[in-house]
């Protein structure tokens, strides 16, 4: 069976299972008068184990995401790791609404955007590499903020922060300001173990649907649902 790979994964998804695969093949042929052959099954095994985990890193599977234009999508998959209030920005004004999530190194690291949008700016900061499970990773390490535009009503401004981690050491963002994306449309990676963050407006009209806890998956699970109200009711 064909496992769909990301393009955003060359050249780590080429070189890193090629590394494996050579040493997979000399490790029999040099250490065989050296180390009983359990060990070296051992050894073959461990490789064999993280070839598939390299292979798996870069998946990029298939994913019918929701044309509902009400709700705002996960940007990426993995465990929601904080959902608070906080202060209002250059981009977003008034209350914001943060949701973190964190991505492991066993989670599609695929990013997406959270419904039909206009990039307006993306801007990439330096930083540090603390453990992408802790909140205050998003203030200290390196990172790529894409500050969106709703193009369905209400017209809200939204950021989506991709965020490095402890292990992770390259974002990946193919898109650029003044393109338009879908909802769910993919648009990069963070390569091993990350964060990634959704910023909306706090509203009473922006309910959030998820908890800390939650699994997530990008383009498919619903972060927030916007509740329109009928204005027409009560109208003569």
């Amino acid at each position: 069976m064909r496992i769909p790979l990301t393009r955003y994964g060359w050249p780590q998804v080429a070189v890193y299972p090629a590394i494996v695969v050579a040493v997979m093949v000399v490790l029999p042929l040099g250490a065989m008068s050296w180390f009983p052959r359990w060990a070296i099954l051992s050894a073959e095994g461990v490789l064999a184990a993280i070839l598939i985990w390299a292979l798996m890193f870069f998946r990029d599977p298939e994913r019918s995401c929701p044309s509902d234009t009400t709700l705002l999508l996960a940007p990426a998959d993995g465990r929601i790791t904080d959902v608070e209030q906080v202060e209002a920005n250059s981009f977003i004004m008034g209350p914001v609404l943060r949701i973190g999530i964190f991505l492991s190194i066993f989670d599609v690291h695929i990013n997406r955007a959270p419904c039909k949008v206009k990039v307006e700016t993306i801007n990439y900061k330096k930083g540090r590499y603390k453990n992408a499970m802790n909140p205050e990773s998003g203030r200290v390490n390196e990172s790529n903020e894409l500050s969106l535009v709703r193009m369905d009503n209400p017209p809200d401004r939204l950021i989506v922060r991709q965020i490095s981690g402890a292990i992770a050491r390259r974002i990946v963002c193919q898109t650029a300001a003044g393109r338009e994306l879908a909802g769910g449309e993919k648009f990069g990676m963070i390569k091993f173990g990350s964060r990634t963050e959704l910023y909306v407006p706090a509203r009473e009209d922006v309910k959030c649907l998820v908890r800390i806890g939650d699994k997530v998956k990008a383009g498919q699970t619903a972060l927030i649902k916007y509740e329109i109200r009928d204005t027409t009711d009560g109208q003569s």
